[in-house]
């Protein structure tokens, strides 16, 4: 007689389910750090232009491309425009080919664009291939987050998703420190080439390491894919019995879901318009903070006070370290407070120190004194919005919208966020050299209408499934459709 196989012990099967929660841990890690290379890419491409622009303004003959004050903006301003663009359609894109051939596309994108920058012999070459970089930004901004919500577990998914807004800072803060390096070691007027092609680096590592990691469950289950869907869940998640009521929840919802997609369907019922006009007025909230109005004119604001050019210019590094020191603060907080207290500390705080930087501007005499003050207000404002604002708009664009039109509806959102981004860079410095100090009072003012919209419209999202959130949202937002 064969002797039956050992039972396993008690013990035995701890150290079974700690070796499952162990690799659901490490391709969970896995999936982050490679899905936000894609953030990294955006950070550094929208930051590193700062440290271009001078030297692209040298005559050709030089190693520049001649730029005068018009065609500067239009360099500086294509990759937003491009970033509009490329949000918008690469959440369509999401929905229909799923998450991970839009990442592909996008590293492909992010490549030529970075490449093709690169080697642009002229403004036009350079206004196009930056537009290109710019549709790849943008459809990182929609995509990446929307990918570490739907592979993340509700307690993981607040940390996990605002890991995004950390690569972003950190990849504008790597350009801001590369930009001051090179400037310093590299003795060539063709230096800006060397910072632009900085940039084909984490697209590369977002193409490859985009076949290392499993496609969306939710996206798989939205095709019809379950058994796909089951597996990638048990292999992500820490309990078998986790990842199985998961997938009832998913199929639940498929189920209630109604099939069509795309952008006309998110207009389809009152609900949905309501929440997508909730998700634009997010990105109005975010980018009317001013906060990019901080990250591209700090220096212009310092010189004004009668500061040195290079120490304004070092300024910008300091705006980088406290972004990325306020964004692990913000991860560690958004796991243990709501999005709603976040969203609201952070607007009260930035209004403040608007309110100061307005005053200082104003009263103190120009001179070291009001240099450092005005200087210490913008550090405080940068603190408390990437602490509380900037990783919260990003969490919440990956859980607000319904499963089968999230990459259409935050595609539109994000879309919109970037108009605001584009409006706000347009307008900043013809408001400063028509208002001066009064312009930081504006925006205190704009953002204390911001403050009222979050309190009456934003909703709590905190320690909920994606599913669960869809659920009370329909409920929530129809019933407030009806009719007294």
């Amino acid at each position: 007689m064969h002797a039956s196989p050992p039972t396993p012990s008690f013990s035995e099967d701890i150290k079974l389910d700690d070796n499952a929660a162990k690799r659901a841990n490490r391709l969970i890690i896995r999936v982050a750090v490679i899905a936000t290379m894609g953030a990294l890419a955006f950070g550094y491409d929208t930051g590193v232009i700062s440290g271009a622009l001078p030297f692209m303004t040298l005559p050709p003959d030089q190693g520049g491309l001649g730029l005068n004050p018009m065609t500067e903006g239009l360099v500086a301003s294509s990759l937003i425009f491009g970033a509009a663009l490329g949000s918008l359609f690469a959440g369509h894109l999401a929905d229909r080919f799923g998450r991970l051939t839009a990442l592909k596309g996008l590293a492909i994108l992010f490549m030529i664009g970075a490449l093709g920058s690169t080697l642009a012999p002229d403004v036009t070459v350079m206004v196009i291939t930056r537009f290109i970089l710019g549709m790849a930004v943008g459809g990182a901004s929609a995509t990446v987050p929307m990918f570490l919500a739907e592979m993340a577990g509700p307690k993981r998914r607040g940390r996990l998703v605002s890991q995004n807004e950390l690569m972003i800072v950190l990849g504008q803060f790597l350009a801001y420190t590369s930009n001051a390096l090179l400037a310093y070691f590299a003795h060539t007027p063709h230096v800006w080439r060397y910072m632009l092609a900085i940039a084909m680096l984490p697209a590369a590592l977002l193409y490859v390491g985009m076949h290392f990691v499993p496609k969306s469950p939710r996206w798989l289950a939205a095709k019809g894919r379950y058994d796909e869907a089951r597996d990638v869940l048990i292999e992500i998640r820490a309990e078998p019995k986790q990842a199985e009521q998961e997938m009832k929840e998913i199929i639940r919802q498929n189920e209630i879901d109604h099939e069509q997609s795309g952008w006309l369907a998110a207009f389809a019922e009152p609900w949905t318009r309501k929440l997508l006009y909730i998700g634009m007025g997010l990105g109005f909230v975010a980018q009317f903070t001013g906060v990019n109005a901080f990250m591209y004119f700090t220096p212009i604001i310092l010189k004004s006070t009668g500061l040195g050019t290079n120490a304004a210019l070092s300024a910008t590094i300091g705006n980088g370290v406290v972004s990325v020191i306020a964004t692990v603060l913000g991860i560690w907080l958004v796991g243990r407070i709501g999005r709603r207290t976040m969203l609201i500390s952070g607007l009260a705080c930035v209004i403040l120190a608007q309110i100061s930087l307005g005053l200082v501007l104003s009263l103190v005499p120009a001179g070291l004194t009001q240099s450092y003050m005005a200087l210490g207000c913008i550090l405080m404002f940068l603190l408390f919005m990437q602490m509380f604002i900037a990783p919260v708009y990003w969490l919440l664009m990956s859980e607000l919208f319904p499963s089968h039109l999230r990459g259409g509806m935050t595609g539109m959102a994000v879309c919109f966020q970037w108009i605001c981004n584009a409006t706000v860079a347009f307008l900043f410095p013809l408001s400063l050299s028509l208002f001066g100090s009064m312009t930081f009072l504006v925006f205190a003012g704009i953002n204390v209408l911001s403050l009222v919209f979050v309190c009456i419209w934003v909703p709590e999202t905190k320690g909920k499934s994606l599913e669960q959130i869809e659920r009370h949202l329909e409920k929530e937002l129809t019933e407030d459709a009806q009719p007294a």
